[in-house]
């Protein structure tokens, strides 16, 4: 007979029905309306009723069966310690593009964790790649409605596919996306482009085969691989150049042509890395369908600059002034620099200096500002002691001041003798900062590494953040 799977309760929130309850952290959860809960996605799936049956075991071993009447949808109010309620899957997968097949030794133990798993993707937006997905998961995401999947696709040639995720299962695995597609699934997709690997007519026939998902699958992602200079034994990749970047961006641009004029959406968006490679301007606004890919580095810089410029419309400007730096990614800077200069026009006497930080931890091909380390950091503004320092707050961990070789924030506000403060990424919390304004709750970004052993809370695994 198997056995019985406990759920046990970490927080009881104030004021909520599990208050009511007398639940207290330890209790476990069972079962609701008399189904044994497997993950999150039962939980969630069976609370949504207006009376259920809890059955849960006290920290002693007595069993409580409780009746609750509430509103639809509205939660008992408690956060589990495993925040999946259940084990978190890694991924089967060799990706010959694989960041964390790219990192150094030594590095704590959870950076090195693979995730690949359908409840990271509906709860933070993690892509999958479908090959760690059994058909029960798909009938499950088919019978709660999960969506939208994020889905890493890479590929829709069969055999090519098969070669990047090293997995000779993952072509098979593409049939999971048409069930989900004849269901209904909302879906975005992914696809890491490899320079001489599945780029050009490769790209081509993955992009035409994708846009017959349309509109079930509402957009489609392409990102320039990330090579650090640890890839000593790993599949021989080379970095794009400018002008492959405006080839990859003809393509794109032709694409989103076609769909707009067929669909309505521009269904394929370049990350904004291309742009900045390609040293080409930036899309409009009204070309991001409602930024649907901004997790993936997809109009962050443009949504960057348009909320700069909507949060000072409202502002007359005034002669304060301050002395500030901000430290960013090599990709980010030049925009910064951009949204600084829309500031300054109001508020002249503002001195903010944006400085690039070059990431000598993985490598110079490494631009983007969540893979900044503090050693990085330290070392780089070591002339700079005593001034206040603005970094953006997917420099850290989630929920936590820490980069990711370990340096708190404190250790180097500590080291440079200097005054750290950490921006949220919206535009609006960029202007307060730089004018050292109150701000508002600081909402911080998933980051990309699973949490401890106790998997406590959200896992942490998922894209890397691009600017």
């Amino acid at each position: 007979m198997r056995k019985q799977k406990k759920h046990v309760i970490l927080r009881v929130l104030p004021g909520s029905i599990a208050e009511e309850l007398e639940l207290v952290p330890g209790d476990s959860i069972l079962a609701v309306n008399g189904k044994e809960i497997e993950d999150v996605f039962d939980y969630r799936y069976l609370m949504n009723e207006e009376e259920v049956l809890i059955l849960v075991e006290k920290q002693d071993g007595e069993i409580w069966e409780l009746e609750v009447e509430k509103e639809y949808e509205e939660d008992l109010g408690v956060e589990f310690e495993n925040g999946l309620m259940d084990e978190y899957r890694s991924c089967k997968n060799k990706c010959i593009f694989c960041f964390i097949d790219q990192m150094p030794p030594g590095m704590r133990r959870t950076l090195y964790f693979k995730d690949d798993d359908s409840r990271l993707s509906f709860l933070q937006g993690n892509y999958v790649t479908l090959t760690n997905m059994s058909d029960h998961d798909i009938e499950r995401i088919i019978e709660y409605r999960l969506e939208p999947i994020n889905i890493s696709f890479q590929a829709m040639e069969s055999d090519l596919r098969c070669r990047m995720l090293h997995n000779r299962f993952a072509g098979e695995a593409l049939k999971k996306a048409d069930r989900l597609f004849e269901a209904g699934i909302t879906m975005n997709g992914q696809i890491v482009l490899c320079k001489g690997v599945n780029d050009g007519e490769h790209l081509e026939y993955s992009l035409r085969k994708l846009s017959s998902y349309v509109p079930v699958l509402q957009s489609v992602s392409v990102v320039p691989v990330g090579l650090t200079k640890f890839r000593e034994g790993l599949y021989p990749l080379e970095p794009f150049t400018k002008e492959d970047a405006r080839e990859v961006l003809q393509r794109i641009h032709s694409w989103q042509e076609r769909m707009f004029e067929k669909t309505g959406l521009h269904f394929v968006h370049a990350s904004d890395e291309w742009y900045l490679l390609a040293e080409e301007p930036l899309p409009e606004e009204d070309s991001y369908d409602g930024y649907l890919q901004l997790e993936n580095g997809v109009g962050m810089l443009r949504l960057l600059r348009e909320e700069t410029r909507e949060s000072l419309s409202g502002r007359e400007g005034d002669d304060r002034s301050r002395d500030i730096l901000i430290a960013t990614g090599l990709l980010a800077a030049p925009e910064i620099s951009g949204c600084i200069a829309m500031i300054q026009e109001k508020y002249p006497n503002i001195r903010a200096e944006v400085i690039p930080i070059v990431n000598h931890f993985f490598g110079d091909q490494i631009t983007v500002s969540g893979l900044i380390t503090g050693q990085d950091l330290i070392r780089q503004l070591s002339g700079c002691r005593g001034k206040e320092i603005l970094i953006p707050c997917n420099m850290l961990r989630d929920g936590e001041e820490v980069f990711l070789d370990d340096i708190t924030v404190q250790q180097a506000c500590e080291s440079l003798s200097s005054r750290i403060v950490v921006a949220d990424r919206s535009g609006e919390d960029l202007v307060r900062c730089v004018l050292g304004e109150p701000r508002k709750e600081r909402k911080r970004r998933q980051t990309y590494e699973q949490t401890s052993g106790s998997h406590r809370g959200q896992a942490e695994c998922g894209e890397i953040d691009l600017v």
